[in-house]
């Protein structure tokens, strides 16, 4: 046991080594000091890692003499790493992955990040090893941020020994607090964190030219800050106004009702309101790239993905006007779907085809001739599910688009302004349903 005073010191101590490690990273990395400046140390048993909100780098003095008497650089190493955690938002990931495997993700994104930049101030006895691991996973992976390697993971399983190694050159702290749910006094969002993040990237380009080697920070974040669409919100723009017959619950009072044909036979007081109007989707295409690099297990899940969302939002009228294209570099089938059952009939028994190479103007030009033909009479939006490598129309159309990509790829070309893009995951796709082709 511990005296009081000794508790003391050792508290002391250790919040010194921080307020150091604070200063060099101020002093070696400026960009840094608005989001370093959220991130407030506060002393906690037993833990060593930032909180679910990322405001605050909890620490455990005695766990973090321990690591600096091994370590001397420890705590500007355990400073620096939490940090570029909140900037990348890691903490906020945790309801849509696989917890241990994104925690593993995420810390080699981030020490990658502070490896490549070199600090003389942070580093470690083990930073040589996990270079080389690095480079060859780079290799493999391509850009290491946190999302690409959970996504080389998840198609690549490691096996537990290789696991428990990556874990221990490349974890630095707990990232139990992530997931706890705790009432908190400085509650930091999602949303704040984002505007440091471009905060941070802004500094970045003013303070660092020619003193940092920061392509893998910046690569983090910019996907940490890009914009990310939700599908299914965005099926749901493709919708009309349209009059359905029904009762109008809202509208209409049954104690009138009830009350005038008590009272006189036959004659309610208060006629029911027949109609009412509900957004429901009318009329859409949906392109389907069958181009050898779109697989046709993922096309369909694709497509029971699209369908289970109107399904589920209760989008669909008793009868629709949505076409299904399959198409590479030309349309190679148009299917006409007018009810749901003709839509499960098509996941069930359709064919793909083409699995050439991709070309997205003919599907414009396409569309554009059944609209002269009277096919549609409001024409709400085109989905185009693909892989991103093809050529774009010039023109905008005269209705809303988006490009559904199968995947996350610096080499795809930047879709044209009026259009939507929405990059999906291939093993959510895959899951769907339990669908795996």
């Amino acid at each position: 046991m511990y005296s009081r005073e000794q508790q003391q010191d050792r508290s002391r101590l250790a919040a010194r080594i921080l307020e150091l490690a604070r200063d060099s990273i101020l002093i070696h990395l400026r960009f840094l000091d608005a989001a370093l400046s959220r991130l407030r140390p506060v002393e906690r048993p037993g833990a060593l890692g930032a909180s679910a909100d990322a405001s605050a780098l909890y620490y455990d003095p005695l766990l973090l003499l321990r690591q600096c008497r091994e370590e001397p650089d420890f705590g500007a190493r355990l400073y620096l790493h939490t940090l570029l955690h909140c900037i990348f938002y890691h903490s906020f990931r945790y309801d849509k992955v696989d917890g241990p495997l994104w925690d593993l993700s995420a810390d080699i994104a981030v020490e990658n990040t502070i490896l490549e930049m070199r600090l003389s101030f942070a580093g470690l006895e083990t930073d040589d090893e996990a270079r080389a691991v690095l480079e060859a996973l780079s290799g493999q992976a391509g850009a290491l941020t946190a999302e690409r390697v959970y996504r080389y993971f998840r198609r690549n399983p490691l096996a537990q020994e290789e696991e428990r190694r990556l874990r221990r050159l490349f974890g630095r702290d707990s990232h139990e607090l992530w997931r706890r749910q705790e009432p908190r006094e400085l509650l930091l969002s999602e949303e704040q964190w984002k505007k440091l993040s471009e905060r941070v990237g802004a500094d970045l380009k003013s303070f660092s030219k020619g003193k940092t080697d920061s392509e893998s920070l910046e690569k983090n974040l910019a996907e940490a800050t890009k914009e990310r669409y939700d599908y299914a919100k965005l099926l749901r723009r493709f919708t009309v106004m349209g009059e359905e017959v029904s009762v109008n619950e809202e509208e209409f009072d049954y104690i009138y009702y009830t009350y005038g044909l008590s009272r006189y036979g036959n004659m309610p007081l208060v006629e029911p309101l027949e109609y009412r109007d509900v957004k429901k989707v009318r009329e859409f295409v949906i392109a389907l790239d069958t181009s050898a690099s779109c697989r046709g297990s993922l096309v369909r899940a694709f497509l029971r993905q699209t369908y289970s969302i109107l399904k589920a939002t209760e989008h669909f009228f008793q009868k629709v006007n949505v076409h299904i294209l399959q198409c590479d570099s030309e349309v190679r089938s148009d299917v006409k779907i007018t009810c749901g059952e003709e839509f499960e009939a098509f996941m069930r028994k359709g064919e793909l085809r083409g699995f050439g190479s991709t070309d997205f103007r003919p599907v414009f030009s396409y569309v554009e001739e059944l609209r002269r033909k009277g096919e549609f009479e409001n024409l709400k939006g085109l989905i185009y599910f693909t892989d991103g490598y093809g050529v774009y129309p010039e023109r905008m159309p005269g209705y809303d688009v988006i490009f559904a990509f199968l995947r996350e790829d610096d080499k795809q070309p930047e879709v044209p302004p009026w259009a939507i893009r929405v990059v999906l995951e291939e093993d959510a796709l895959e899951r769907q349903d339990g669908f795996s082709g």
